[in-house]
């Protein structure tokens, strides 16, 4: 057999070489092609192969914190307000034992975030020798998180970070987490050349399930018999992009829409068919649509205790439920179903404004005595915010601060009881425009989360409205707004007290212990940290404060000197903490 002369053979392809990289920057291939574009956190020498990595990336900006806990919580805000992942890091030893705190935020919230932490090199760590910094973060961040994983080869970060995402992002969502220790960081190992073209929809589903037909029937046959259904809608509403659908459908039925803390805005404050959000602090119209009810629609919703009184979850045995949600331990967890659906929220109500007629086929009446029990509700706010006392009433500061909040603001609810008063009184007119933290009920998310809200909406003003105790626990951050160009506005209801906690020890047991806050100056405090400052004692005063801070182009502090006053639903949010086994009995 003669061989072919070289000239006559086929020419061989030629193979691309593979790609040498470190463990960091393989890392931020995967970031950048899930869309990430911000990371949180705080420099550290072990992470320095990852922030190399990340100076390389000018697609992904870096925004440094002055407290480790400060970066989760600001990554979980960025998922609340965008539905994009953001990432935040953390140092060997005490940077990953701050994060803890905020992981618990994004984790009792269902936001998803990736942590990632570093740790002593491979030789040193699981098992720890008990080199200085040592830390099992694994182990630490294991109950705050879905998913965690320690990465000990750099060729394994691909896959790893991918299913990291894929957790993070799948099913019912929350916070991953993945440590690293400094050498496989640091490591190169080549990768094949195409390794990184991999987009998102070939490693983690991208479609959302549809609920099973029978359950539609189900529960359009519910639907059709209900003479006064209530609609719940939650935070998976939200994350679906159903906001419009559920909005129709509770047309279609004239049925109350009740949002939860998860989904502010919903419904729009200023619509007729508004009769309160957040749950039990809503007052006494959601105890009514309770009461009367008989057909309730779960959308979203986990029923957390936001939703439940001394007898459990607002929503008893004799009422006729029909729960959808994506997380199937949902169903049936806390409040009983007639008809339930493991789906998307956006894909059932889909499928359920299909079979529901487009025009009502019902009267107003169901939805108008819900009405007039949220009017007389706003009455007795009303009256409240018109008491005219030397220090400010908390009703006339909330009042006069959504007076003034111009009408693209995005406004973070702080501080305990203060957010009873800015659930209330702030309007609200969209999703994502309004962020509260019910889940770990954590004080001071609230600069966080505006810092991590303006650095995504740099053309729109962000108000973070919070009480003196709360704000004492982030206020650090403060530096990182100002040295990252970020003017957010904090509004402080400063009572100069914990003042729900010397409520209760007063009312509980006749005694008053460490409550007082008295004397600090948060506007001061605002100007030494090169920040806009100014205090404010009365409600006529809001307005031109609100305005001079927004056109000052700094961060800003309003020092708003309030008096302690009940919200009139505080003793229903307190019946919540009443519940217990012997209630059982009762829930029926």
């Amino acid at each position: 057999m003669t061989r072919p002369l070289p000239s006559e053979q086929a020419p061989i392809a030629h193979k691309p070489p593979p790609l040498r990289l470190t463990g960091a920057q393989a890392l931020v291939r995967v970031l950048k092609a899930e869309g990430v574009d911000t990371v949180f956190g705080i420099v550290g020498g072990k992470l320095s192969p990852l922030f190399h990595a990340l100076s390389q990336e000018p697609g992904i900006r870096f925004i440094g914190v002055r407290h480790e806990a400060a970066g989760p919580m600001m990554a979980a805000a960025v998922h609340a307000g965008t539905g994009r992942l953001a990432v935040a890091v953390g140092e060997l030893g005490p940077g990953g034992l701050n994060l803890a705190s905020g992981l618990g935020v994004a984790f009792n919230n269902h936001l998803p975030l990736l942590a990632i932490t570093t740790n002593q090199h491979r030789a040193a760590s699981y098992p720890h020798l008990g080199v200085f910094m040592d830390l099992d973060t694994r182990a630490v961040t294991a109950p705050l998180t879905k998913w965690n994983a320690v990465v000990n080869d750099a060729r394994r970060v691909p896959e790893l970070a991918r299913r990291a995402i894929r957790e993070a992002l799948g099913g019912c969502p929350g916070p991953v987490h993945l440590d690293i220790p400094q050498d496989v960081l640091g490591e190169t190992q080549a990768f094949a050349p195409d390794e990184f073209e991999l987009t998102p929809d070939r490693y983690r589903a991208t479609r959302h399930p549809r609920p099973h037909a029978d359950a539609v029937r189900e529960a359009v046959a519910l639907l059709r018999q209900a003479q006064r259904p209530l609609i719940v809608g939650g935070g998976g509403v939200v994350a679906s992009g159903a906001v419009a659908e559920l909005r129709e459908l509770a047309r279609r039925l004239r049925a109350p829409l009740l949002p939860t803390q998860m989904a502010l805005g919903l419904v729009p404050s200023d619509s007729p068919g508004f009769i309160g959000h957040g749950g039990i602090i809503a007052g006494d119209p959601v105890r009514h649509a309770f009461a009367r009810a008989d057909v309730v629609l779960s959308v979203g919703c986990r029923w957390s205790s936001w939703m439940w009184d001394e007898k459990g979850a607002l929503a008893r045995r004799h009422h006729r439920v029909i729960n959808i949600n994506i997380d199937p331990s949902a169903l049936g967890h806390s409040v009983v179903h007639e008809v339930a659906m493991q789906a998307d929220a956006l894909e059932a109500l889909r499928d359920l404004l299909a079979a529901t007629p487009a025009e009502p086929d019902r009267d107003l009446a169901w939805l108008n005595e819900m009405r007039q029990e949220r009017l007389r509700y706003e009455q007795a706010l009303a009256a409240m915010a018109a008491e005219t006392t030397p220090v400010m009433h908390p009703a006339a500061l909330a009042k006069a601060i959504g007076e003034a909040l111009p009408a693209d603001a995005l406004a973070v609810f702080d501080g305990g009881h203060t957010t009873f008063w800015s659930n209330d009184l702030t309007p609200v007119h969209g999703v994502r425009t309004r962020l509260h933290e019910p889940g770990m009920s954590h004080l001071g998310f609230g600069l966080p989360a505006a810092i991590a809200l303006k650095s995504q909406f740099p053309d729109q003003p962000v108000v973070n409205i919070t009480g003196d105790g709360a704000f004492g626990f982030t206020l650090n951050e403060l530096d990182t707004a100002r040295r990252h160009g970020l003017p957010v506005l904090t509004i402080v209801h400063n009572n100069a007290s914990w003042g729900v906690i010397r409520m209760g020890q007063k009312m509980g047991l006749g005694f008053e212990m460490a409550t007082g806050l008295e004397d600090t100056d948060y506007a001061a405090i605002a100007r030494g940290f090169g920040c806009h400052g100014e205090t404010v004692t009365e409600a006529q005063q809001v307005a031109g404060a609100m305005q001079r801070a927004l056109v000052s182009g700094l961060p800003a502090v309003l020092d708003c000197r309030t008096r302690f006053v009940p919200h009139p639903a505080v003793g229903q949010f307190a019946s919540m903490n009443k519940y217990s086994f012997d209630s059982l009995s009762r829930t029926g």
